[in-house]
């Protein structure tokens, strides 16, 4: 599954989705939380509910944003879209691995329900909302076999602690939430799971964005948020692998499938590991393939 681009979508609006679905975007996230006011909660549950089970043949896949287990939704927000036609679920706020497990339980009952194969839904996770959610990045190491990306987030974050801003004046993080972006990337890795950088909120800003989505391609992720479709073409180029990289990448990996036993291998007059191996297949996975 390719995840560069990971879009939101309102889940209470028609012509937002339909916009979202000629995107491009690798991933459609529809929204039961931040962006549905508690009125429309309803209303865009069956929204999505009815999206999900038109089974239409697309290029993206359809994951939903239930709401965060303090606020009482959870269950009745998975009830309505835990459905053949779902890829997968992102939490918001969960407070460490164990709520990956919690989760976990909750969709397979209603996978089984469904009559859906068991595990077909997964999981990803913003791991960062809360203080308490910051110490417990480890805690998603060894990964639970659902949870197919973790991604961070600094605008709830900052309100919990109340800062007055999170990036300085020349548009980077500030210190507390480069850390939270740093741990949230060795989280994702130590796991061995997709790691997705947060969203870049001034959606006009394209020349802002593709210089972000450069340094962060070059950390070490492998996909980005999105809160409008206009982004979507940036952050897509930005996270494709070059065809340099991925003939590189292949050539890494048949070197090592040739020769399975081996730690250390000469390419091209270069020493390579299994340091070189991981990266290689990292850098396949971005692009979908390998």
């Amino acid at each position: 599954m390719t995840m560069r681009s990971w879009l939101f979508v309102p889940g209470d609006s028609e012509k937002k989705a339909a916009k979202a679905a000629t995107s491009g975007a690798d991933v459609l996230i529809f929204d039961l939380e931040d962006s549905v006011a508690a009125a429309n909660k309803d209303a865009a549950r069956s929204h999505v509910a009815e999206l999900i089970g038109r089974r239409e043949a697309r290029d993206w896949s359809l994951w939903v944003r239930v709401n965060p287990f303090d606020g009482g939704l959870t269950m009745t927000d998975l009830d309505a879209v835990v459905r053949p036609g779902l890829d997968g679920v992102l939490l918001p706020k969960p407070e460490g691995g164990p709520d990956v497990v919690r989760l976990a339980a909750a969709i397979e009952e209603r996978e089984a329900k469904a009559g859906m194969t068991n595990g077909s839904v997964k999981i990803a996770v913003v791991a960062t909302e809360t203080p308490t959610a910051v110490f417990s990045l480890g805690s998603y190491a060894p990964a639970h076999p659902r949870l197919a990306a973790l991604t961070w987030g600094a605008e709830d974050l900052a309100a919990a602690v109340g800062s007055t801003g999170n990036r300085d004046e020349a548009g980077d993080w500030t210190e507390p939430y480069a850390l939270v972006r740093s741990l949230a990337l060795f989280a994702a890795s130590a796991a061995r799971t997709a790691p997705i950088d947060t969203l870049y909120a001034d959606f006009r800003d394209l020349e802002g964005l593709e210089r972000d989505c450069r340094r962060s391609r070059r950390d070490g992720f492998l996909g980005r948020l999105a809160i409008h479709p206009g982004q979507v073409e940036t952050i897509n180029r930005c996270y494709t692998p070059s065809a340099a990289a991925l003939a590189w990448a292949r050539r890494i990996v048949e070197a090592f499938a040739a020769d399975p036993g081996a730690g250390t291998l000469g390419l091209d007059g270069r020493m390579i590991d299994l340091p070189h191996l991981i990266a290689a297949r990292k850098t396949l996975a971005a692009a979908g393939s390998g």
